[in-house]
């Protein structure tokens, strides 16, 4: 646990100096925090904590294409909160639950995930946001896995594409294989291959790793090296403890020191917290953090 948050934040100057934290940049993750509240009330929450920038994963998770009324209340609702959009999911499926996204799935899904891609990269667009993230999406029973890559880097080619139209970073994140056993982007060396083919195949260069701490920890990966590896290639960070996948001070993985880590290594970009809140309201799981860290700007 990390204790006496308050008293660690400040030295005996007074000044702010926890380390790693205070040189992060900090955004929440709407569909995993504040989920206690409806879609449209939790940027006002997250605004309420101290936090002045968000990411979603896709919020309508049977609606890769929803009505145009529904996408204007959530920016409205965005906007009135003063939140700042940092990152956006495209469609991936269902989200919690057994999907890991679409756009490698043949039939259907692909469909579907390339009917929202123009879509989403409009919407994130018109909020300023300028992360896109596309998950690969799970191995199907019966279906060759080259034929499975190959309509993979073709949507993923279609979404690197719109993301470079509306000024946006395509993000490629590695899942964790205890969790996600039928995803086979389960690891930081893969999801940077997969970066690396989608680069080649658009020339744009805008395809980059999104480094989640929490999936990192869970392979078994060594996390230090992951990020002395890769963080000239990382365009966003997500941190949840280990084990639980709860806020920071839950489990044991050394955030102060990790973030430092990144940060020594170039890493200036945003880090979503993507973490569950736990038996209590979302508002109380962010005790680790004091509040003046918790703003977009410091």
């Amino acid at each position: 646990m990390f204790q006496s948050a308050e008293t660690k934040f400040r030295n005996t100057e007074g000044r702010f100096s926890l380390m790693g934290f205070s040189d992060a940049r900090f955004n929440v993750n709407l569909s995993i925090l504040f989920t206690e509240l409806p879609l449209l009330e939790r940027p006002a929450a997250a605004a309420a904590a101290g936090f002045g920038a968000v990411e979603l994963w896709w919020p309508w998770v049977d609606a890769p294409v929803p009505e145009q009324r529904e996408l204007d209340a959530l920016r409205d609702a965005l906007r009135d909160a003063g939140t700042q959009l940092v990152g956006l999911n495209f469609y991936a499926g269902r989200l919690p639950g057994p999907d890991r996204g679409a756009l490698s799935v043949p039939g259907e899904e692909s469909e579907r995930f390339r009917a929202n891609v123009d879509v989403a990269a409009d919407f994130a667009q018109s909020l300023g946001c300028t992360a896109l993230n596309a998950l690969y999406g799970n191995r199907v029973q019966g279906v060759d896995p080259a034929v499975q890559d190959a309509l993979a880097l073709e949507n993923l080619t279609l979404a690197a594409r719109a993301a470079h139209r509306v000024g946006a970073t395509l993000l490629i994140e590695a899942l964790n294989a205890p969790e996600s056993p039928d995803c086979p982007i389960v690891s930081a060396p893969k999801a940077i291959e997969v970066v690396d083919a989608v680069n080649a195949a658009t020339g744009l260069d805008n395809a980059r790793f999104l480094m989640d701490l929490y999936h990192l920890s869970m392979n078994g990966e060594d996390v230090e090296e992951v990020i002395d590896r890769y963080t000239g290639k990382t365009g966003h960070v997500q941190i949840a403890d280990n084990p639980g996948r709860g806020a920071p001070g839950t489990g044991t993985l050394p955030f102060e020191e990790l973030l430092d880590r990144l940060r020594k290594n170039g890493y200036a970009g945003w880090t979503g917290l993507e973490y569950k809140p736990g038996d209590t309201p979302s508002a109380g799981a962010f005790a680790w953090l004091p509040r003046p860290l918790r703003a977009a700007a410091h």
